[in-house]
């Protein structure tokens, strides 16, 4: 894999990255923008879920968050791997980084399971049961993403 990584790291976007210094701000920016509309739609679904605003129909929050969230999802995984691309060797070495790319696959995996059943549109589903544990999920990506930028 050491390959890929000098690959990666050797490549045009790579060396702008770590170069441009207002580019890097730029696509940092787009990535908090990102995680601002996924973690945004996502907690709002996912409280009405839990429990909250129960006067608001389920599937007609989520006719209009899901839409938000997978906007907001793209838009960070884009600008997450350009900047993964400024040291992709020193990001692989962080198990907090790992542990960030596992709990992004488990909460959009809960997220597309959920969605393919059509749970909330059936009655008597305890929507807590799928709502918390989202939450939870999402909520651990951003601390994980936050915290990148203490540890070594």
């Amino acid at each position: 894999m050491d390959p890929l990584i000098e690959t990666l790291a050797a490549s045009d976007p790579a060396q702008m990255m770590r170069n441009g210094r207002w580019i890097y701000a730029a696509v940092s920016g787009g990535h908090v923008l990102g995680i601002a509309l996924l973690i945004g739609a996502i907690a709002s679904l996912d409280l009405r879920l839990i429990g909250l605003w129960p006067t608001v129909p389920v599937p007609d929050l989520a006719r209009v968050l899901v839409p938000v969230a997978m906007t907001g999802l793209t838009l960070a995984m884009m600008t997450g791997l350009l900047l993964f691309l400024a040291g992709p060797a020193d990001y692989l070495q962080m198990r907090l980084f790992l542990l960030k790319l596992t709990l992004i696959a488990c909460g959009v995996g809960h997220a597309v399971w959920f969605h393919s059943t059509n749970s909330f549109a059936r009655p008597g589903v305890a929507l807590w049961r799928v709502g918390l544990p989202s939450l939870l999920i999402w909520l651990a990506v951003l601390i994980c993403g936050r915290m990148l930028a203490f540890v070594d």
